[in-house]
């Protein structure tokens, strides 16, 4: 009980002589810091509001400006061409003539410095909404895009915070319906035969002429009235209204390094990672982080971070909704089907990494079991909407039950400790595969998959996250987990013991066990979500390919986009692997425009399924193959390039959908468009985002990147990482129950597609260096290939 005293501020007695009153000077003295703590970060928010409101300009140049118009007013110059007199006149302050012209001269100062920084910002975003430069051709820059480049860095300022850029992002436009639907037309055409795309063309024409005009004005409407006209539905319809298990379905994950494991203590582990992640929340906090820029200089939006931490999708039972808090000071531990509640702050500061370490050790130690349906309570957040969310209206409305689940849901993040063993092991088969699995959906009921990420640390010390989707996309997470692995290793890192460095504070009071009470009925509809999100789970066939026979390097070489590469290897795949082609998804990020999130590209295309077709016949000649190959990559490079600038299909389409929808019109085109299934469905991850390990240096130290689940029942989910230039991982996904697809067989198919494009005769100069370096490779398979790295 020694926390519970230390937690009392003053004690009092009540005696024949009075009041005896006893003061704590401890925890007096930790209520003062934290004070200050709290008043340092809203002084640190408020400076930086400032700076991010007045961006690009800063509050230093409003003195020049006020300088500026004072110095020319004593020269007997008026620059406001009366405007200082005017407002001279109208005050009515009683001072002296001196004083009002003071302060007139001001007045006027300050309004022409926030005209100016409009202007800036209206300057800026005309830049910004310039996207040609995306359609030159790779080591080709016009003049005109020299000289964009030249203003945009001039009027970008200097040194920006996270969101100093938002309002001078251009608003997502809205593509004509011409242009839409002529792109869809010619997306199918290569899936369908005569009479299917001949039927599709008269459907798509009558929707044209007679729906689409009347939903194409409302939609206008919206894009000028909303931030951006996309992402609020996506965010609404696409994710928060979706009623079933949002695991393997929805949620997605990321890895920890693929070959390094810093401290194989796995209390040492989490307790350097959360400190790193509670560097980096602060630093998000107080906006401090740099924005990402394309080129070093095209800022991309950063709305998504705002909703990183404290975050939680709570379920309704029309809808869920995310639930974003402020400064959240705990985070919620599961371990072994126990949950604690552990501070993140003590004195006014974040706890040590060796003092999180102590906090973690002491739940690795308690031997204590979970109480009646605690085992398996978080299967709730595993299982359908629905149940989840009448439970919680039932069970979690009152008492310790409503304490203990606010604990979780108001938690900064939620961390599991893992009692097993997984990572990337290449003398163990499938070591990956099971490693992403765990990731994926684990137990069903040791993640709690409604919080914005849980942090997963095993007990042989390696890490991974499950990230729900709705508040935000893969590289949002992928920007923060790259802070944190490089923090952890560079910076941070352990004693020769693998401890956490620092001092140990053994007057921490311990970890804080939640409390329960759930009845019988509650404990069976628990039962009942576990056995739904098992059923899940134990359907998905995983399979992690790393694919290191060439890589990013060799790829350009062929002055071929390595992603337009790898899509066109996973059409080849594709059509070994069932004989046909199908409708194909890329994820796009669209945000270069305000509230930006994604856009599919359609990868299977005209051009692709010809090449495709003339590498499995023997009788076409290499150089057709080559020209095809050509076409087919141009293509699909001039189709990310439509969606990252607005001119994509399917978000379009998806948005007159809805628009339908409340305006009570039926639309036989947008039905059939939206019910297609998405039996390739594909994601490139970023990678070194921040830069803050250069892997030419520590080659050694690069993630393995993440995955999702299938999203067809008979199809492939396919994430891939280009990391740096050697190294390329496929994270494969589909269903055992489907007999038309196998993970590893698809995972194989694209290996061979890989090496079978690349072995194109005149594709690449140096051809016989390309197979001089897979020889080299094959002979030495862990070790260095200098032609492959020169490359």
């Amino acid at each position: 009980m020694a926390e519970a005293h230390q937690a009392v501020g003053f004690q009092f007695t009540v005696t024949s002589d009075g009041i005896d009153l006893h003061l704590s000077r401890e925890v007096l003295k930790h209520i003062y810091l934290s004070g200050v703590t709290s008043w340092t970060k809203r002084a640190i928010r408020f400076k930086n509001g400032i700076l991010t409101g007045v961006y690009p300009a800063s509050p230093s140049s409003l003195l020049i400006v006020v300088i500026a118009i004072m110095s020319t007013i004593y020269a007997k110059i008026d620059p406001s061409l009366g405007m200082i007199d005017t407002i001279k006149r109208t005050m009515s302050v009683r001072s002296v003539m001196q004083t009002q012209t003071v302060l007139s001269a001001i007045l006027f100062s300050t309004g022409l410095w926030l005209s100016l920084i409009l202007m800036l910002r209206y300057i800026l975003k005309a830049l910004l909404s310039y996207h040609a430069w995306i359609f030159e051709s790779h080591g080709k820059i016009s003049f005109c895009t020299k000289l964009w480049l030249s203003l945009v860095k001039m009027f970008s300022g200097r040194r920006p915070l996270l969101y100093s850029f938002q309002t001078s992002l251009p608003r997502l436009p809205v593509p004509s319906v011409d242009d839409t639907i002529t792109r869809y037309l010619e997306s199918v055409r290569p899936l369908l035969d005569d009479e299917q795309y001949n039927q599709m063309e008269v459907v798509a024409n009558d929707f044209k002429k007679d729906q689409a005009p009347k939903l194409q004005k409302y939609l206008i409407l919206k894009s000028w009235w909303a931030t951006n006209y996309v992402s609020d539905w996506w965010e609404e319809y696409i994710y928060l209204r979706g009623r079933s298990p949002i695991m393997v379905n929805s949620n997605f994950y990321s890895m920890d390094l693929l070959y390094v494991t810093p401290t194989h203590r796995q209390a040492a582990r989490a307790g350097n990672v959360v400190h790193a992640m509670l560097q980096y929340r602060r630093k998000l906090e107080r906006r401090e982080h740099a924005p990402l820029r394309a080129l070093g200089v095209v800022p991309m939006c950063s709305y998504q971070m705002e909703r990183m931490f404290n975050t939680t999708r709570i379920p309704g039972i029309e809808t869920d909704f995310v639930q974003h808090l402020s400064d959240r000071k705990h985070l919620v531990v599961y371990h072994k089907g126990r949950f604690f509640k552990v501070w993140l702050y003590y004195g006014g500061r974040h706890l040590w990494p060796s003092e999180l370490e102590t906090q973690f050790q002491r739940i690795l130690d308690d031997t204590t079991e979970p109480q009646p349906g605690e085992l398996k309570l978080a299967a709730l957040t595993a299982g359908n909407r629905v149940p989840w969310a009448r439970a919680r209206l039932k069970y979690f409305s009152q008492g310790v039950n409503k304490a203990s689940l606010e604990a979780i849901e108001t938690s900064a993040f939620f961390l599991s400790l893992d009692d097993e063993v997984h990572g990337y092991d290449p003398d163990k088969l499938r070591s990956l595969d099971l490693y992403a699995k765990s990731l994926l959906h684990g137990k069903c009921y040791d993640r709690w998959f409604d919080k914005s990420f849980t942090l997963i640390a095993y007990k042989n010390g390696k890490l991974g996250v499950n990230a729900e989707h709705s508040w935000a996309d893969a590289p949002i997470i992928g920007h923060m987990w790259e802070y944190v692995l490089a923090t952890d290793c560079f910076h941070l890192g352990y004693t020769e013991e693998g401890h956490c460095k620092g001092d140990i504070n053994k007057g921490l009071p311990p970890p804080t066990k939640l409390q329960w009470d759930i009845p019988l009925e509650c404990q069976e509809v628990i039962e009942e979500s576990y056995m739904v999100a098992k059923v899940i789970a134990d359907d998905v066939d995983f399979h992690g390919c790393l694919f290191d026979e060439f890589g990013k390097g060799l790829i350009k070489k062929s002055r071929t986009s390595p992603d337009a590469f790898i899509q066109l290897a996973l059409q080849l795949a594709q059509f070994r692997d069932k004989g046909e082609f199908c409708l194909t998804y890329e994820a796009s990020m669209t945000r270069m425009f305000r509230e930006g999130r994604t856009e599919t590209v359609r990868s299977c295309t005209s051009e692709s399924t010809a090449f495709v077709r003339a590498m499995e016949d023997k009788n076409t000649a290499s150089a057709q193959k080559l020209d095809l190959f050509r076409k087919a990559a141009d293509k699909h490079q001039n189709m990310y390039r439509l969606a990252m600038t607005g001119s994509g299909i399917d978000r379009h389409l998806f948005c007159l959908y809805i628009m339908s929808k409340y305006l009570s019109i039926d639309s036989p085109f947008l039905k059939q468009v939206l019910s297609e299934p998405w039996r390739l469905s594909t994601s490139q991850t970023p990678q070194q985002q921040l830069n803050m390990v250069d892997i030419k240096t520590f080659p050694r130290y690069v993630g393995a990147g993440g995955g999702f689940g299938p999203v067809a029942d008979d199809g492939y989910g396919v994430s891939y990482i280009i990391i740096g230039e050697n190294l390329i991982t496929f994270h494969i996904s589909s269903k055992f129950s489907s007999p038309e697809t196998d993970s590893y067989r698809f995972g194989q198919n694209i290996r061979q597609a890989m090496l079978d494009i690349y072995s194109l005769e005149g594709l690449y100069n140096l051809h016989t260096t390309f197979l001089c370096s897979v020889t080299l490779q094959h002979c030495f398979p862990n070790g260095w290939s200098p032609l492959v790295s020169s490359g």
